[in-house]
């Protein structure tokens, strides 16, 4: 019960933290090429990984651990914000977060697949049902500009699902804030060499907005939160846990609308009750 309550918060932390990404990755695309910022991100995050692995002295993974790491790294070090980043070039992040509706059931699935988790035939009824708000959502949007976008955000889901399950198992053996620290550091040479290929011949023109979009996501969201976010999938389940994404679209739609004045419609509002509806249901099945 202890490690479950536990798990709650830590996760809670997580995604309070994981739902300033999408407006402040909005904000950085205004200013950096979603290339850049990806590698940008994760280069700075990667030193500061790497000096807090040195200074804390943590010993080095073990052989069998390496191949996940490269999974987790290419999961939500690069997969998520390069796909993301990209998205958010022609669609609002009002409108990006409403497809983070579908991570739970993401997470679930590999949770199933590469954690071993069992969840009950009923949790798997209620995720189904909060996905298929989702893609009744993106379906009514016509395919304008915006479908290669929405697209893109479903691809994110599928690899952020899968670096979440990954990481969180990992994170048994390793830590939380172990697991995505290494996986930072493994991706740091790639990361740095392209940072330096890819680096603006100037920065003049970019805003102060853009630079604190950048900062977020390199120190909160490529760090920090997953730090909270693994130790809180170990603790309480990969699928109870991971239920408690659906809590980011309302705090990103909040962002969204009172950061950026990005409109938030009805529609997202009831897609993102209804889906927070089902995903809530479903968590008491996740075991």
């Amino acid at each position: 019960m202890q490690a479950t309550r536990s798990g709650l918060i830590n996760g809670m932390a997580g995604v309070a933290i994981f739902s300033g990404s999408l407006p402040a990755t909005r904000l950085a695309v205004t200013g950096f090429d979603p290339v850049f910022l990806t590698v940008a991100r994760a280069a700075i995050a990667g030193g500061l990984a790497l000096a807090l692995l040195l200074l804390l002295r943590q010993k080095r993974p073990a052989s069998g651990d390496l191949l996940p790491l490269v999974v987790v790294a290419l999961g939500v070090v690069v997969g998520f914000p390069l796909l993301t980043a990209y998205a958010l070039e022609t669609v609002t992040s009002a409108r990006s977060v409403v497809f983070i509706g579908l991570l739970p059931l993401a997470t679930a699935i590999f949770g199933v697949l590469r954690g071993g988790e069992r969840p009950r035939p009923l949790f798997w009824l209620f995720s189904g049902l909060g996905s298929l708000l989702i893609a009744g959502f993106a379906a009514g949007q016509g395919i304008g500009a915006t479908s290669t976008g929405d697209l893109l955000m479903l691809a994110a889901i599928l690899v952020c699902g899968l670096g979440y399950a990954e990481g969180a198992a990992l994170s048994r053996r390793l830590g939380g804030w172990q697991v995505i620290s290494w996986a930072l550091v493994l991706s740091l040479p790639v990361m740095a060499a392209v940072l330096v290929l890819r680096l603006p011949q100037s920065f003049a023109g970019v805003s102060p907005a853009a630079w604190g979009g950048l900062a977020y996501v390199s120190l909160f969201s490529m760090l920090i939160g997953f730090v909270f976010w693994y130790r809180g999938l170990a603790q309480g389940g990969i699928a109870a846990v991971g239920q408690l994404q659906l809590l980011q679209p309302f705090l990103g739609l909040t962002l969204a609308g009172l950061l950026l004045g990005e409109e938030v419609s009805p529609l997202m509002l009831a897609v993102t009750t209804g889906v927070v509806g089902c995903v809530a249901a479903a968590r008491k099945f996740a075991r």
